[in-house]
């Protein structure tokens, strides 16, 4: 079955899919514009398996152009709004798109960045009010071979990889997912991660799938908004990666209001420090908090911890969804001793790991092997199969001949009045190798100075964890998705002045 006929087929028609803006799309409505835009790329003369690119910010124009290339056996494409022309060029060209859906906003910077004599651009009015040739059947689907989508993945550490997504994924992570949040038709999402990630996408597929309804909001840039429009759309749950929670908790009146039809929060996308953990659930006890891990290569989601594991196991990613088995093993390819100090790789596998890189036979030959993702996170387990991630292999600071989480670090940091976020990098060093250094953003009119961080960072930390330096800026980097940009740090760190003790 198409992921698309599947995802729609429980919306009655009368109810509400979507809400952007001041616009109410009801689930008849949209499934007629995903079938007008299907066929209107099949007009255009793509084939199945065509990718097609998008490049629109969240809106009615994403989602129809998003699901109408699925209906129609192509494979969407969206591009990071965030892209400069090079990077729009160099996805076009890696997956070989000639046909872009650019929304009104985004129109003329894909036309300035691309060719357009060899990709053919079409815009939200050709899209959605043309009127193809009716179609009378869409493509089979092999769910299992034919892919929906290519998501590239952020770059936020490297060169960005395009990540082959299949109809049989993403079904089923969707249905793992709507099982463990037991999801229904009642529930009602604010989006505020971009649709171009594929958190922002799976709160959008498993709301479709059990015909719910999904609350576009781009104004997360006014925190206070967002909340005024929770409330007033009667969301009964919203999805964030730390920074959000980390924002509205410093920068708006979040733990002050009542929220009487929120029922749910979720949280992946990198640890939320604990302390943040802590006051969320302080403020809204009644609240299912789900804090989960994933990666796009799992398709979104691996694992997750039920809420009301939360206060016996914080700091943990939980257990393997239902259909995915996530083993931590050791270099020798043993996994780690439950309840001990060892630390292994998780590796995951299930029928939600996707196939690999597109055209990087390479990269997919270091990650996927033996039918497993090997994620390159590392890890530890406790004695009730807990799993607790210690840092990504490759973000390690390996400093004076010690191997130390920049994680454990920030979290620490974190605890302190006033912190908003914290991030630490290691920075070239002519001994230790890399030394430690913090970046700080505080909330306007408190004053934790250097001094302050650096003393709580000796109480709780062994000496040669404590950062040697402590750098304040107004706001980290973050990319479109909202990730902390740690190699963006790293450059920063040869030009800015640190605040050394």
């Amino acid at each position: 079955m198409n992921l698309v006929a599947e995802l729609l087929s429980a919306g009655l028609s009368d109810a509400p899919a979507m809400l952007d803006g001041r616009a109410e799309v009801t689930y008849g409505r949209l499934r007629k514009l995903v079938d007008q835009a299907g066929g209107v790329l099949i007009s255009e003369g793509c084939r199945k398996q065509d990718r097609i690119g998008i490049c629109s910010e969240n809106s009615l124009f994403f989602v129809v152009s998003y699901l109408g290339a699925i209906r129609a056996g192509m494979v969407a494409v969206p591009f990071p709004t965030d892209s400069g022309p090079e990077t729009l060029a160099n996805i076009s060209q890696e997956a070989g798109i000639r046909t872009v859906l650019a929304s009104r906003k985004h129109a003329p910077r894909v036309r300035r960045s691309l060719s357009q004599g060899e990709i053919r651009i079409i815009g939200e009015s050709e899209l959605l009010q043309s009127v193809p040739a009716a179609i009378e059947q869409f493509p089979e689907i092999d769910p299992a071979r034919d892919l929906a989508a290519l998501m590239f993945t952020s770059g936020s550490t490297g060169r960005p990889k395009g990540v082959m997504v299949t109809h049989g994924n993403i079904a089923t992570n969707t249905r793992d997912i709507v099982g463990y949040m037991g999801l229904t038709a009642a529930d009602r999402a604010m989006v505020v991660l971009p649709f171009h990630y594929c958190f922002g996408l799976s709160v959008l597929h498993a709301l479709m799938a059990v015909g719910g309804s999904v609350v576009i909001h781009n104004e997360f840039m006014y925190p206070e908004r967002t909340l005024q429009e929770l409330r007033a759309r009667a969301c009964t749950g919203l999805a964030g990666v730390p920074s959000t929670y980390q924002i509205l908790l410093r920068k708006s009146r979040f733990k002050e209001l009542e929220f009487p039809d929120l029922r749910w929060l979720q949280q992946a996308g990198g640890k939320l420090p604990n302390s943040c953990i802590r006051e969320i659930l302080e403020a809204f006890p009644d609240v299912r908090f789900y804090v989960m891990y994933g990666q796009t290569e799992g398709t979104a989601r691996l694992s997750y911890l039920p809420p009301e594991r939360l206060a016996d196991k914080l700091g943990s990613i939980g257990k393997g969804l239902p259909s995915t088995r996530l083993e931590v093993l050791r270099p020798d390819g043993a996994p780690v001793a439950p309840g001990s100090s060892e630390i292994g790789e998780i590796v995951a596998c299930g029928d939600n790991i996707t196939p690999g890189y597109w055209n990087d036979p390479e990269e997919t030959a270091k990650y996927f092997r033996d039918g497993k993702l090997h994620t390159g996170d590392l890890a530890r387990v406790d004695a009730d199969g807990f799993i607790y991630i210690v840092e990504r292999e490759r973000e390690m600071i390996k400093s004076g001949g010690n191997r130390v989480s920049a994680k454990e670090i920030e979290d620490v940091i974190a605890e302190l009045p006033g912190v908003v976020e914290a991030a630490v990098v290691g920075v070239p060093h002519p001994i230790l190798g890399e030394a430690i250094r913090a970046f700080v953003s505080i909330t306007a009119g408190e004053q934790p100075g250097a001094n302050d961080i650096l003393q709580h960072c000796r109480r709780r930390l062994p000496a040669f964890k404590v950062p040697e330096s402590v750098v304040f800026l107004p706001s980290l980097p973050h990319n479109a998705i909202g990730k902390v940009m740690k190699l963006k740090l790293k450059e920063m760190a040869a030009t800015v002045t640190a605040e050394l003790i």
